[in-house]
């Protein structure tokens, strides 16, 4: 079958197309028969060798965690009857970037009827991932809500949900693309943070904020900080800057902040990612789907993303696909 191979920790080059044996489930797993495979930021990483996160092993391997497909195969102990069904899961770190892949049967998650399975592999991740994050900030109504890297996968479904809460969405994005993707998607004031007095402009508008979702960290995570007022909470999830925002607690007691670390549970993980689907199919979700790239141009893939140029989400697509 076809795969991509992460040949040694490097740059997006080292994602090199080739051929790979055909999975063998074992006991409680599937092999599912890939249409899209997910990427994430913290694959750009790992691939660099720069973090572990979820993901475990050491080159040559194959990549990739997240797909979604058809189920081709049961191992032993597995209901046969799932043969045929469209499903999205989690293959637990590696072997997503290829035709078919192994994932546990216990982390499947059917495709509900009017939603494409490409739009289920955007959301099951980042869908799961921004609906936690709404529910561990205890976002009310009348919130104001600003939103880091807004215009990425896990920030536009953010825009989304804080919108339906009642709460007001400052969505932070970088360059006039993602301004207008954000404001297309209904945030209530947009600032590019390519502007240095960005927060200057923000501060004349709102003062101050009630919740934080940082998703890029560094200076520009501390300067988001600085924006909260007494009870705010600040949310930490992405460091597209390559680091984390890193406040230090006695510095947000003292301004009496208070900084979310979310320690979900796998059923409230499960939990999250069957709402976001459930969403999704009544239309009152919607994952912006950026980029699609063909399996064999991962390489291109990753460094769209680690350049920071995509929008919403990026996505492989594997079967029957050869064209970008």
């Amino acid at each position: 079958m076809r795969a991509v191979w992460l040949t040694e920790f490097g740059g997006p080059e080292v994602l090199v197309p080739g051929e790979a044996p055909e999975p063998a489930p074992g006991p409680g797993h599937v092999v599912v028969e890939v249409a899209y495979a997910n990427i994430t930021f913290v694959e750009t990483q790992f691939r660099a060798g720069l973090a572990s996160g979820p993901f475990r092993g050491e080159p040559p391997m194959i990549p990739g965690n997240g797909v979604g497909g058809t189920v081709v195969g049961v191992g032993p102990g597995v209901d046969r009857g799932l043969i045929g069904r469209q499903v999205v899961g989690s293959t637990g770190g590696n072997g997503g970037y290829a035709e078919r892949a192994l994932v546990d049967a216990a982390g499947l998650y059917d495709v509900p009827d009017g939603l494409g399975l490409d739009a289920a592999v955007a959301l099951l991740a980042d869908g799961r991932t921004a609906t936690m994050l709404v529910r561990a900030a205890r976002v009310r109504p009348g919130d104001r809500v600003l939103i880091e890297a807004a215009a990425g996968g896990v920030g536009t479904l953010l825009i989304q949900l804080v919108r339906a809460t009642g709460a007001r969405v400052i969505a932070a994005a970088g360059g006039s693309r993602k301004v207008e993707l954000v404001r297309d998607l209904g945030a209530d004031l947009v600032v590019d943070y390519h502007d240095p007095d960005w927060t200057g402009r923000l501060r004349a508008t709102v003062a101050m904020v009630d919740v934080v979702f940082d998703g890029v960290g560094g200076g520009l995570g501390r300067a988001a900080f600085d924006l909260l007022g007494p009870g705010g909470r600040m949310v930490s999830f992405g460091l597209a800057s390559g680091e984390w925002a890193d406040i230090p607690d006695e510095v947000a007691q003292a301004r009496g902040v208070t900084l979310v670390r979310p320690r979900p549970s796998p059923q409230e993980l499960r939990a999250d990612t069957v709402r976001a689907l459930a969403e999704a199919a009544a239309g009152r979700l919607r994952p912006v789907i950026g980029q699609r790239f063909p399996l064999k141009r991962a390489a291109d893939a990753h460094a769209a993303m680690q350049s920071r140029a995509t929008l919403g989400k990026t996505l492989l697509m594997v079967q029957g696909i050869t064209t970008c």
